[in-house]
């Protein structure tokens, strides 16, 4: 499934707190976004404690227990972990990965809240989450008697807010910093092929690696920096993390050079920064331009034109990484008021 309608983390917890206490509530997303950590902390805002069922590891047994003859019938028992005397939050965690034979004995505990005889607490909530299929995850077909069951919502990451959760976690400086430069290398989609990929989880990973061997507080051996980052993020993004860490070294910062206290890095060894510093500058561009050129302030407008002097200077050193800072491509555009601007002060950068 993939809804029309994307929900970020704060709005995803406005909705289970006002629907999933009268409603199931099922999370569609990627892997590694921050479904179940969400749901924790829903759980704890909620004075609940958090009981997890994992799809993928279930059997039927599992849910509806086993039979107990009493007299002249049998029962069945629920297992004790669901089995509570006080209300709870029920994370059904992948559930469109289990089998279908699992998904039947999840209907009427979904449903009505109760298997075989036993019901859920008064009080008890029942969420649900799961990949979607393109994410080169285990899931399987969900009926359409369960699907009509729950309410269904599809997170995405949203960096400002993740950047606010991992200031407030304390997470590795770097990786905060790097994520505040680039906010869209936060989430990249699963690749087809079996490579890692960079998500919320995976940037946590980066960071608390780089926390263990104490990257900052003494100089780490290139190699390793390395390694630590291709273990976690998209190759892609890994290779401008190492760019990043290398900038940190060499004192080239994308906020000295807008602000003239220092120039894009001409070096041939010092390539791969230039191309992480022109990336991020266009990042920035894309985030900070407004759409419509009556919309410019005053402290914008400066910007503005040291933008278009940092685009020329950058040409002069890289024709190609200039053209990159203002390319169109299928998922972002500068406003075309400054590529007007752009094409007025240097017409071939734009028509090659």
């Amino acid at each position: 499934m993939n809804l029309p309608i994307t929900v970020t983390q704060n709005d995803l917890m406005d909705i289970l707190i006002n629907v999933a206490p009268i409603r199931p509530v099922f999370i569609w997303g990627a892997p590694g976004i921050g479904k179940s950590a969400l749901v924790e902390k829903f759980a704890s805002d909620m004075g609940l404690p958090c009981v997890s069922l994992l799809g993928s590891q279930l059997a039927p047994e599992d849910i509806i227990g086993i039979p107990q003859i009493k007299g002249d019938t049998s029962e069945f028992l629920p297992p004790k972990m669901i089995a509570r005397k006080e209300p709870y939050v029920l994370f059904l965690d992948e559930l469109n990965a289990c089998s279908q034979e699992v998904q039947k004995a999840f209907y009427s505990l979904i449903h009505e809240r109760r298997i075989g005889e036993y019901h859920l607490p008064e009080g008890s909530i029942v969420v649900g989450a799961g990949n979607r299929a393109q994410d080169s995850a285990i899931v399987k077909t969900m009926s359409s008697a369960l699907i009509n069951r729950m309410f269904h919502v599809q997170m995405k990451a949203d960096p400002r807010q993740w950047i606010k959760w991992a200031q407030g976690n304390g997470l590795h400086p770097w990786v905060i910093d790097y994520i505040t430069q680039r906010p869209d290398h936060l989430f990249s989609e699963p690749p087809k092929t079996e490579e890692p990929f960079s998500t919320p989880r995976s940037w946590h990973m980066l960071s608390d690696a780089l926390k263990e061997y104490g990257a900052g507080e003494k100089v780490l051996p290139s190699e390793v920096l390395k390694m630590l980052s291709y273990a976690c993020l998209s190759p892609s993004h890994a290779g401008m993390f190492l760019a990043y860490t290398k900038s940190l070294k060499n004192k080239h910062m994308l906020s000295d050079i807008i602000a003239e206290n220092a120039k894009w890095p001409a070096k041939p060894e010092d390539r791969d920064i230039l191309y992480f510093l022109a990336q991020s500058f266009r990042a920035k561009l894309l985030t900070e331009l407004p759409k419509s050129k009556q919309d410019i302030s005053g402290n914008m407008l400066s910007f503005v034109y040291r933008a278009k002097g940092m685009i020329k200077e950058l040409a002069t050193i890289n024709f190609e990484i200039a053209q990159m800072v203002v390319a169109s491509d299928d998922e972002s555009t500068l406003p075309d008021w400054f590529m007007v601007e752009v094409i007025r002060d240097l017409p071939r950068l734009v028509n090659n």
